[in-house]
């Protein structure tokens, strides 16, 4: 018998109109398709787990609904339903508005078993790699002849974060003009001194 959890339930009952027979019949595959499934809440939308593994989410918009499997780039996919790269939606099947939107039963079990299959074999894909550090700019002269004769704004832009300098390099950089580069760089030694960043008027509070 499958094991429900009961804010699913009400998760559905929530949800419009439109969104609660394609909640409800994604959910009967599911644990059609893998009866070991495992239902709980993640993220604020219904998540499935199996063998200690996400396997698949569903979700419900103002306008749509959505499904999609944890480990999507690594399901076979013969009948080409899934969206991957090109996706409009959260999930790996567009945007789904009614249960005409879905893939063929079969086709959506086929996919649910492949990927319990991949949690059974502990198979997981690959974390996104990281991206490089930028490598540091190097400081313009009128920017560092300026920070050499103002001692405490020198010291507050060298403290600062690599990526906080490269702000500040960068505006001054930009300057069409030497007029422009100047008054940056005066602007840039004030901010300096008053502890802040190129971008402070944007930062959180």
């Amino acid at each position: 018998m499958a094991t429900t959890d009961p804010r699913i339930d009400a998760y559905i009952k929530s949800s419009a109109d439109f969104a609660r027979p394609i909640l409800e019949h994604l959910r009967k595959l599911i644990h059609k398709a893998c009866p070991g499934v495992v239902e709980t809440i993640k993220w604020s939308r219904p998540f499935f787990e199996y063998e200690g593994g996400m396997l698949c989410h569903i979700s419900a918009f103002k306008q749509h609904c959505a499904v999609g499997f944890w480990n999507a780039p690594l399901l076979k996919d013969p009948a080409g339903v899934l969206h991957i790269k090109d996706k409009n939606a959260m999930g790996h099947f567009d945007r789904i508005t009614s249960l005409k939107d879905l893939p063929a039963d079969k086709v959506l079990i086929a996919l649910i078993k492949e990927a319990a299959t991949l949690n059974e074999q502990g198979v997981k894909k690959p974390a996104p790699a990281k991206k490089q550090a930028k490598a540091p700019l190097p400081v313009p002269p009128a920017l560092a002849s300026a920070l050499k004769k103002n001692k405490k704004a020198g010291e507050v832009f060298a403290a600062f974060p690599p990526s906080h300098r490269r702000e500040y390099i960068e505006w001054i950089t930009e300057a069409k003009t030497d007029e422009t580069r100047d008054r940056r760089i005066a602007t840039t030694l004030e901010w300096l001194v008053e502890g802040k960043s190129r971008n402070w008027k944007y930062a959180k509070k």
